[in-house]
């Protein structure tokens, strides 16, 4: 406890919450305040169980590895065992281990049966504990172990995961169960942490000591987070050979909406290559003051993957990294890349948690996963900080479930075992098994003649918004527009306050440039009219119609319904599909000069 106690006071005496330059690299010789926080409490009890729950990039390993090397020269433990999620975190684990003198063996297999001598310990993956927990066991039972579960919750992740981890370190000494997304998308108990009914009678987690996102960004320990959202009208065929269409962003039932978004991501249309080169100019933008800024887009799968890593190329004229597979020479691209400057890693999924490369700085979330946790890991790739004024910036389609979720960056959750019967409490997410549902192939359909492959046939972006800090700005605008530069081109060191004031006075000149743009008749100036096929112009004109009424709809909270009524009451005429180019126009010209009006 006194030495603790004395470490605590010297990190607290030289330190500022957040390490003074490169910290994220998961081991350094002093402590963060909240680590600091942590271990004393730790080792006020010294308890069997800790679990520390810390928002991703704040530090978890160095904590742990402290708390290893204190417990190792007490000879309250012997050995170290690390369980991770994925062999790249298990060489992670080992080199960090390393610089600080602890060496851990990441290439151990069940088959060896006992690590080597010349080692403290092992890193293993869950999934290796849970095709032989009896390995593992007796390394456990053999001495006096620490076992550290990392992001432990996974260990619900199968049920033999889950009982594998049970039955391996039921022996342990002591065990430290670390996560930075303490909960789950279902109710499959997590190994080794206590539940308690909450005031409504749900059973849900109890950390020991949580450091969340919110602290952690006043502490400036985690960058603040731009959330750059981006709509547009977008066409497919469905699997019944019928054509649709929709926006981006607009009201509509959910698998609508999931039919859309996978629209929108598909590397053959338009959305993806204009949000690409949109994101890049953003990271060029960053890289004024972080020289070594890098990319990173998340992709659905291997093919769009490697798609995506096409367009970049064209757009940059560098070949990005591309990482699609938890294996050997995938985790060494991404540690080339954490090492280089080069510009954009394009991956699938891999990269979502845990990896460390703290020069990330933008994102393109470019897959359909929607839970909570997946989205959560996903951010915590670009909040690691290390210096002061760091900001992160993250590209994303702007679909109802993924606003909300980037609203709620800095709501803390806890894992429940239960859910209430007539309640949604954000948990379970029915967009993943819709967009799941879309994604795969009726195999009982397969003989129908009429039954085809989903087929994307049209996407169009457009600037939609920006979210920050509980709050959103801009009104939309047109891929290149003023609107959409005067956001990509924030500067990318800022302190979050400075954030958010450029963003309020970028979202005033936006307002003053509308207004100026409005005649003495009240009424907005109208291009002339170009000669083209008049189902093109109507085409433009009801997506551009619909991208006001979606604007409109989030300001007033009107649902999109009542909007088109209204605006068919006052400048008349039929519903949109019937309406002609003038008659639409008018209505364009209604919203304008409210949305102005608004601003």
């Amino acid at each position: 406890m006194a030495a603790a106690e004395a470490a605590g006071n010297s990190a607290v005496q030289h330190l500022s919450p957040a390490f003074p330059d490169r910290a994220a690299w998961g081991t350094a010789s002093k402590l963060r305040a909240w680590q600091v926080e942590a271990l004393t409490k730790y080792f006020e009890t010294e308890p069997r169980d800790f679990l520390a729950a810390a928002t991703p990039g704040a530090g978890k390993t160095t904590f742990a590895l402290r708390l290893a090397t204190e417990l190792l020269a007490r000879g309250t433990v012997d050995r170290i065992v690390v369980v991770a999620p994925t062999e790249h975190l298990k060489r992670q684990w080992a080199d960090s281990a390393d610089r600080v003198g602890i060496r851990i063996d990441p290439m151990f297999k069940n088959g060896d049966g006992m690590f080597g001598r010349h080692y403290q310990g092992v890193a293993i993956t869950y999934a290796q504990v849970g095709m032989n927990p009896e390995v593992h066991q007796r390394i456990t039972a053999g001495g006096k172990t620490l076992v550290i579960l990392d992001e432990v919750h996974h260990g619900g992740d199968a049920l033999t995961w889950g009982d594998g981890i049970r039955e391996a370190f039921s022996k342990a000494t002591r065990r430290l169960s670390l996560s930075g997304t303490p909960f789950r998308s279902d109710t499959a108990p997590i190994p080794f942490v206590q539940y308690a009914p909450d005031e409504q009678g749900i059973r849900t987690s109890i950390s020991d000591y949580n450091y969340g996102y919110g602290r952690a960004l006043k502490d400036g320990v985690v960058r603040p987070v731009l959330f750059m959202a981006y709509a547009g009208q977008m066409r497919w065929k469905t699997r019944m050979g019928d054509e649709m269409s929709a926006s981006l962003g607009e009201q509509v039932t959910k698998d609508i909406t999931a039919q859309a978004w996978r629209t929108a991501l598909s590397p053959e249309g338009e959305w993806m290559p204009a949000v690409l080169s949109a994101a890049d100019k953003r990271l060029t933008e960053v890289r004024r003051g972080v020289p070594d800024a890098g990319g990173l887009v998340i992709a659905t799968d291997t093919t769009t993957a490697r798609a995506y890593a096409r367009i970049l190329q064209q757009i940059t004229g560098e070949r990005p990294t591309v990482v699609l597979s938890d294996e050997a020479a995938a985790s060494s691209r991404i540690q080339a890349f954490a090492e280089d400057t080069s510009r954009w890693m394009v991956a699938v999924r891999m990269v979502s948690e845990g990896v460390d490369v703290p020069r990330l700085c933008v994102g393109v979330y470019a897959t359909s996963a929607s839970t909570p946790l997946f989205f959560a890991q996903v951010i915590g790739r670009f909040v690691r900080a290390r210096r002061r004024g760091e900001t992160a910036s993250v590209f994303l389609p702007s679909v109802p479930g993924l606003m909300a979720l980037a609203a709620s960056l800095e709501l803390e959750r806890d894992h429940a075992l239960d859910r209430p019967k007539d309640a949604d409490d954000g948990m379970y997410n029915p967009e993943d098994a819709m967009v799941a549902e879309a994604n795969k192939e009726d195999r009982a359909s397969e003989s129908l003649l009429e039954v085809q492959p989903f087929e994307a046939l049209d996407s169009q972006a457009s600037f939609d918004r920006v979210l920050y800090d509980g709050g959103e700005f801009g009104t939309g605008g047109e891929v290149g527009s003023l609107e959409e530069l005067d956001f990509i081109g924030i500067p990318g060191l800022l302190e979050p306050d400075q954030v958010r004031d450029l963003l309020r006075a970028r979202q005033a000149s936006q307002a003053k440039r509308a207004k100026g743009r409005t005649p003495k008749d009240g009424l907005p100036k109208t291009s002339a009219p170009q000669d083209r096929p008049m189902y093109q112009t109507i085409k433009e004109q009801r997506s551009e119609l619909h991208r006001l009424v979606s604007i409109w709809s989030r300001h007033s909270n009107e649902p999109h319904g009542a909007i088109h009524a209204e605006l068919r009451r006052i400048s008349g005429g039929p519903a949109v599909a019937q309406a002609s180019i003038e008659q639409i126009q008018k209505r364009i010209d209604v919203l304008r000069s409210r949305i102005g009006g608004r601003r």
